[in-house]
């Protein structure tokens, strides 16, 4: 209490200093374009902090560090035209920032994070997704640099106060002024940190359930990008390796199935672009939505879990590949793809060719750079990756000139590539990642391709997910069929799930709107469907993204890999009935849940953060 009391003591007292000093500065010694420049820059930061609020939480705007941050960040951008007193200077400024923060904004509305410091390097990748680019941009963006063009426009009409001073002592005085006003907000926000255990620990002390939206506007964009590049000269120590250690020594024990289960020597995975289980059984206004998937559902060779919580973050559809495939959580901020593309990962091709020489491919209509596929698909021990050029062009979905192959054709051509002997050879044990596109927001299907009708007074954004998510399961139930058909199915298991949720920041309009409610799940569920499995069952506990992996591993028997994932299978009857999400938050019946399990279950994000960061099983093979 006593600190809580000294620091906003300090903060009241800085606050009168900012007031005095500032406007002496301006009254005295510069010129009203300052001080209207000043309050343009600190409006914007404001001004992105609502923005971000409004779709997360406003707990931030209730903290000292947003508006001493955003002061300090001011007045240190506010220096190139305090110092040169040069119009042109402050408006590059200017533009700039309102270039980054429009840019953080967008992707926050997908990924409720600020852009990474090393996406900035992979900015080549937006190329591919305009639509969704385009997609993430709002009318109030604008705002942004209207107030810089006010500032410009209005800044030229002003009269000078007080011409300034020209000899060398008053110039010396305004520098020692504005130097000790910005020393002093950056000691305060120092201090602030402080009490937490330095800016990386304050940082990341919101990394919780509840307030980890909080950082960006708590410490600005440029403080997000100053624990990116904090956080690289971190060190493995013996600490850190014992940490690891302790976590994975504590896991429950894997369990085989019984010999008597019979083997599946093929899998074929159908990783379709933010496929929601919602949509699976459901009619609306008469129609059902994913026809081939529900007669796949009643087979009695089916295991079906509809209750798959997502754990993707900032990487998205690739955090959704290695969840599936190496059964590892995402690292805690960016994609592991572009920062440690390298790093060695144990995954299910890697068990497969131990125990059947299994032939892997990785399918996919995106460009082998996207994601740094590319170099990825080697990490995780595919053997071929066909990718856009390898694929003839049909029918393209997507909006603003960004198309890309529909699902219906791309998974037809996986099937002629399977026919034709070019992959899946006759005799050939075979792994197949098909990654899908058609599902990618704004899920927008060109007229003609649209099966289903809905009333005016659907929301507009439900009425497009259902329609892409019938087309992908007309895309779906077409190869399935061909899959059924070929003489290697009784070896074959498929598997078709989704890479991450899709609604995002919509969810929560969708399930409040009349026509949404009770249809549009409130959850980030995605389906996990295994036809042709040994075991048949429905599970409808909740289960996590990277439980799949543990699970797959169980199915195929692959019981000698080196590494069974971070989840449990949900074939052992142990595993607690929970899940906990990409924002560290438990769902299922927890009252079946341990207070140890449910704290493992979080911890894991930390260890597989490390294990990935530190490259643990590339030092642990050397």
């Amino acid at each position: 209490m006593f600190f809580e009391a000294q620091s906003y003591g300090l903060f009241t007292y800085f606050c009168a200093l900012f007031h005095s000093t500032y406007m002496k500065i301006m009254t005295k010694y510069t010129t009203k374009q300052t001080f209207l420049l000043g309050g343009c820059l600190f409006f914007k930061f404001i001004y992105f902090d609502f923005l971000w609020c409004l779709q997360t939480t406003f707990t931030s705007f209730s903290t000292f560090e947003l508006y001493i941050n955003g002061v300090f960040v001011t007045l240190l951008l506010l220096l190139p035209f305090v110092c040169a007193h040069r119009r042109w200077v402050q408006t590059v400024v200017l533009l700039a920032v309102d270039g980054l923060l429009v840019a953080n904004l967008m992707y926050a509305r997908t990924y409720f994070a600020a852009i990474p410091l090393d996406s900035y390097a992979a900015v080549g990748n937006l190329s591919d997704f305009g639509a969704s680019v385009w997609d993430s941009v709002r009318w109030t963006d604008v705002v942004f640099f209207l107030s810089t063009l006010f500032g410009v426009l209005y800044g030229n009409r002003l009269r000078r106060l007080r011409q300034p001073s020209r000899d060398q002592g008053s110039y010396l005085r305004l520098a020692g002024s504005y130097l000790l006003l910005l020393a002093g907000f950056g000691l305060v926000s120092f201090a602030l940190s402080l009490r937490k255990g330095g800016f990386v620990a304050s940082f990341e002390y919101l990394q919780g359930a509840n307030k980890h939206t909080c950082t960006t506007p708590e410490y600005t964009v440029f403080g997000s990008l100053l624990h990116d590049a904090l956080k690289k000269r971190e060190v493995y120590t013996p600490e850190t390796a014992a940490q690891i250690r302790t976590w994975l020594d504590a896991r429950p024990p894997y369990r085989a199935l019984p010999d008597t289960i019979p083997e599946r020597t093929n899998l074929v995975i159908i990783l379709a672009e933010s496929f929601e289980s919602w949509v699976l059984e459901q009619r609306v206004e008469g129609q059902e939505i994913t026809p081939n998937l529900n007669r796949l559902l009643a087979d009695p060779h089916t295991l079906y879990a509809p209750h798959v919580l997502t754990q993707t973050k900032g990487g998205r559809s690739i955090d959704g590949q290695m969840l599936l495939m190496t059964g590892m959580l995402p690292i805690a901020e960016g994609a592991y793809s572009i920062k440690y593309p390298q790093h060695t990962f144990h995954s299910l091709p890697e068990a497969m060719k131990a125990k059947f020489g299994t032939r892997t491919y990785l399918m996919t209509v995106d460009k082998p750079i996207v994601w740094n596929q590319q170099v990825v698909a080697k990490s995780f021990g595919y053997d071929t990756l066909i990718s856009k050029k390898d694929f003839v062009d049909g029918e393209k979905i997507g909006m603003y000139g960004r198309q890309k192959l529909g699902d219906v054709p791309f998974l037809r051509q996986c099937a002629e590539k399977m026919a034709h002997g070019e992959i899946a050879r006759d005799g050939e044990s075979y792994c197949l990642l098909c990654v899908t596109y058609s599902g990618h927001n704004p899920f927008k299907l060109p007229e003609a391709l649209q099966q289903l009708h809905f009333p005016a007074d659907y929301p507009e954004r439900m009425r497009d997910y259902m329609n892409t998510a019938h087309y992908t399961d007309r895309a779906i139930g077409a190869f399935v069929d061909y899959l059924r058909a070929r003489p290697d199915y009784d070896r074959t298991l498929i598997v078709i799930t989704g890479d991450h949720e899709g609604l995002t920041a919509d969810r929560a309009d969708l399930c409040a709107s009349p026509r949404g409610k009770g249809i549009v799940s409130d959850k980030q569920f995605t389906p996990f469907i295994v036809l042709n499995s040994p075991v048949a069952l429905r599970y409808d506990a909740v289960m996590g993204q990277a439980d799949m992996y543990t699970t797959l591993l169980n199915l195929l028997k692959l019981d000698d890999a080196p590494w069974k994932g971070m989840g449990q299978s949900i074939l052992d009857p142990s595993r607690p009935p929970f899940a906990v999400g990409m924002y560290n938050n438990p769902v299922g019946d927890l009252s079946k849940v341990s207070p140890a399990e449910e704290q493992r279950a979080k911890q894991a994000y930390t260890i597989s953060d490390l294990m990935i960061r530190f490259d643990y099983f590339g030092r642990d093979s050397e």
